[in-house]
């Protein structure tokens, strides 16, 4: 499983026009799912997340997670987190789990995000989403359950 993780001021997911998730403050993240991933994978994910200390101080140093910043976080299927673009010009996402299997995982890590932590939106699963946001810094982290970077 990956991520992309965005501290952002504000983020928002549109379907068809139409807000389907909106937050303010906290952290965007864009979830990839591989095939066989599974609930220590998802744990992994949503720990690192929550747990993060990207969030600054009083004193403006990046010490605070998600949690202790009280911020808010909005969830995003995104296969092309699989994307594998080393060869050719059209990328492969052989490794990227099957719309099916990635449908009832994205749900199953939503859950152990919100068992994590509760203020948790979104986006809708295979639409194709306007996926806005200010990233905040910037500050972007990525994350492999697997470990590959």
């Amino acid at each position: 499983m990956r991520a992309v993780v965005q501290r952002v001021k504000h983020a928002g997911v549109c379907v068809d026009g139409e807000t389907v998730a909106q937050i303010g403050p906290g952290l965007l993240v864009l979830l990839g799912i591989a095939e066989g991933d599974g609930r220590a994978d998802m744990e992994y994910i949503a720990d690192k997340c929550v747990n993060l200390r990207v969030f600054e101080d009083g004193q403006g140093v990046m010490n605070l997670s998600l949690k202790e910043a009280a911020g808010e976080l909005l969830l995003v299927s995104q296969f092309t987190l699989y994307g594998d673009a080393r060869r050719g010009r059209r990328p492969s996402y052989i490794k990227a789990a099957r719309p099916g299997e990635a449908s009832v995982l994205f749900e199953e890590c939503a859950a152990v995000f919100k068992e994590r932590y509760g203020r948790l939106k979104t986006g809708k699963f295979q639409a194709m989403m306007d996926v806005s946001l200010v990233n905040d810094g910037p500050v972007t982290i990525l994350l492999d359950s697997k470990k590959e970077f």
